[in-house]
């Protein structure tokens, strides 16, 4: 499932099924989803021949697939240097961080709002197979279900405008909310404030909804600069001590 729902958001977030070249969307697929799963870092190197032999094609394709990830903000590229995975910096993270709780406050009292009884039931069926997920672990899963959970929200919503600027921010945030939920026991407490803001649009309370949606995403964002310094301080560890605690 989760594979599923990765697919879905990276085929509309880049806009995939638009493009008449099927290799390059598969590129941007793969390269993206590594970017948002971590299994390409930030700063990374992307190197064009190792992507050309992995997908048995020349450098054109890969080129326009790294192009297409620049434009979202996954990708660095510049002159004389290899493409590389985007590292924002932390006053850019927090700056993205900030617009997107206000947005989602906007999100949650719009939802408390409009939502019908039988959409805000379909939504805690969500979140109680999101409470499965996070108490087997499985980052990867719950991630992209979360993802989805929101995705349903905006439609619900209706507001097209909100919805193209929580989309604008959309990939260049996917990293990150990953990367907050990699930190022990974030999984736990992200699916509890799932439940408290169902239960708040249940009990239409726009403004608790929209409270408890902020103040999770200042928790993430709390997650967020929490893996960061610990990331630097290992990159700061003389290399047999990071090889002796890896």
């Amino acid at each position: 499932m989760a594979g599923q729902d990765m697919d879905l958001v990276l085929e509309r977030l880049l806009r995939l099924r638009d493009r008449r070249e099927p290799l390059v969307a598969q590129i941007a697929g793969w390269v993206g989803a590594g970017i948002i799963e971590g299994r390409l870092e930030p700063g990374q190197d992307l190197n064009s021949v190792e992507l050309s032999r992995r997908f048995d094609t020349s450098r054109t394709p890969v080129r326009e697939a790294l192009m297409l990830l620049e434009q979202e903000g996954l990708v660095e590229m510049k002159a004389r240097r290899r493409p590389r995975v985007a590292a924002p910096s932390l006053a850019e993270i927090r700056d993205t961080y900030q617009v997107r709780r206000h947005l989602l406050s906007m999100l949650a009292g719009l939802l408390v709002e409009r939502a019908g009884d039988e959409e805000l039931a379909e939504l805690r069926t969500r979140v109680e197979k999101m409470r499965e997920l996070a108490d087997a672990g499985d980052v990867d899963a719950y991630f992209w279900s979360h993802v989805q959970l929101q995705e349903r929200m905006t439609e619900i919503v209706g507001n097209t405008t909100l919805k193209q600027i929580l989309d604008s921010l959309a990939l260049r945030t996917l990293m990150l909310r990953h990367l907050s939920l990699t930190r022990p026991g974030r999984l736990a407490y992200s699916v509890d404030d799932q439940e408290r803001l169902i239960q708040a649009c249940e009990e239409r309370d726009g403004e608790l909804a929209s409270a408890l949606i902020a103040g999770a995403t200042v928790r993430a964002l709390r997650a967020v600069e929490d893996q960061i310094a610990q990331d630097s301080g290992a990159d700061r560890k003389p290399a047999r001590k990071r090889r002796a605690s890896a």
